[in-house]
């Protein structure tokens, strides 16, 4: 089967970000598909490589670094997914035919390409849902403008009608889109998963730990976008009301990282550590395996109780306890898995007190991390999910 799959932000383990696309699209060619990834190129990128049997073929327009995108205006970023969305649709239809077309949003933008691909192919389309847009951008006030709003929905509900199916990341998402006239039955949940081979509790972490001088203190730590849907002033919060005893390190980059590093000089905080930035996946797996407890955190808006975050399942996967701050299936998985703490949003002082438990329980720490891993081994492989996609796919093209 020759799977044309699109996705902006296409990233290796070499790089910072989500691997997705990557993870699966590998597996896939590994099953012996052929497999052309439409992406945004890199600055110093060939427009055509092999990464791992995937073609890789690469839009110079638009940005393809998420984190560098968060970064921009709201309506310089629309700009540039404009732009992306306009050159891959030049890309795409200059390519061989496939027998499906595999599309991952955000941006929205993206069923563009998408859409263009299958209708000038005459193939399916299988459309991925990785945040409910434009749900998400209006509710964080990015998308303000009531007649873009409208065109947005219409996008929205026109590529769900289009697509042969849909692949949601969480029940939450599913719903949404069920929501929006989608038939139950054409929608099928796949959801992020965890990385078992980057991730694992045998890590040792030592090193990171005498890097940012940790100690033998209780380490929480949060690696991800430092964005506007990421409320970490809850976590720096937190950290002032608690003693010298716990560390919370906060690594990645994003738009409010510079006034979170500012609001911990301005509190004069000692137990808050930024670790800069590091160049590949491989440094968030050795301060996973640093960490007695990480953070999924989350900004107090209802769309965002739908996320499926990467970080939480490679939380699941070093085995370390999970500590989320979003109601809803997130809460789930870790109360009913066992695998963690749920906080109230935006609550600094619950945040502290969960906390404070966790550094003086060691020993149900160690349980919740056991359970974190199962949970990883037995519901989020990521080889169990791929093939869960690649069913979708397979079903698709034979419907055609």
């Amino acid at each position: 089967m020759r799977i044309l799959y699109l996705h902006q932000y296409f990233m290796t383990r070499a790089g910072i970000g989500g691997t997705r696309s990557y993870e699966f699209a590998r597996r896939f060619a590994a099953r012996g598909h052929e497999v052309s990834m439409v992406t945004a190129a890199a600055a110093g990128e060939d427009s055509r490589r092999a990464v791992d049997g995937i073609e890789v073929v690469g839009v110079r327009a638009g940005f393809g670094d998420y984190v560098r995108g968060t970064k921009l205006s709201y309506p310089r970023r629309a700009l540039e997914f404009a732009r992306f969305a306009a050159a891959a649709t030049l890309t795409v239809l200059r390519l061989p035919r496939p027998d499906v077309v595999y599309a991952t949003s955000p941006p929205l933008t993206m069923a563009l390409p998408a859409l263009a691909a299958a209708k000038r192919h005459r193939v399916p389309l299988v459309f991925e849902v990785r945040d409910l847009w434009p749900e998400a951008p209006i509710q964080m006030g990015a998308l303000t403008n009531p007649l873009l709003q409208r065109l947005a929905r219409r996008l929205e509900r026109y590529v769900y009608r289009r697509a042969t199916h849909v692949i949601a990341l969480s029940p939450g998402m599913r719903r949404g889109v069920i929501a929006g006239g989608t038939p139950a039955e054409k929608v099928t949940l796949v959801p992020n998963a965890s990385d078992l081979e980057l991730f694992s509790p045998d890590r040792d972490g030592g090193d990171v730990r005498a890097r940012l001088n940790l100690g033998d203190r209780f380490v929480c730590s949060y690696f991800g976008t430092m964005g506007e849907a990421n409320d970490l002033t809850q976590v720096i919060e937190a950290a002032a009301l608690m003693d010298d005893a716990v560390r919370f390190v906060l690594h990645g980059d994003g738009k409010r990282r510079e006034a979170l590093e500012e609001l911990v000089r301005q509190l004069g905080l000692r137990n808050v550590v930024f670790s800069d930035p590091m160049p590949d996946k491989e440094s968030v797996a050795r301060l996973a395996a640093a960490s007695d407890a990480c953070m999924t955190i989350y900004k107090d808006v209802p769309v965002l109780y739908t996320c499926s975050p990467n970080k939480l399942f490679d939380t699941f996967a070093a085995g370390r306890t999970a500590i989320v701050n979003t109601p809803g299936w997130l809460t789930e998985l870790v109360e009913e898995g066992e695998a963690g703490v749920s906080v109230r949003p935006a609550d600094a002082e619950d945040l502290a007190r969960q906390v404070g438990h966790l550094r003086d329980h060691p020993d149900l720490v160690a349980q919740y991390g056991r359970n974190a891993r199962r949970l990883a081994e037995t519901q989020f492989s990521r080889d169990m999910l791929a093939e869960r996609a690649l069913g979708v796919l397979e079903a698709a093209a034979r419907s055609h």
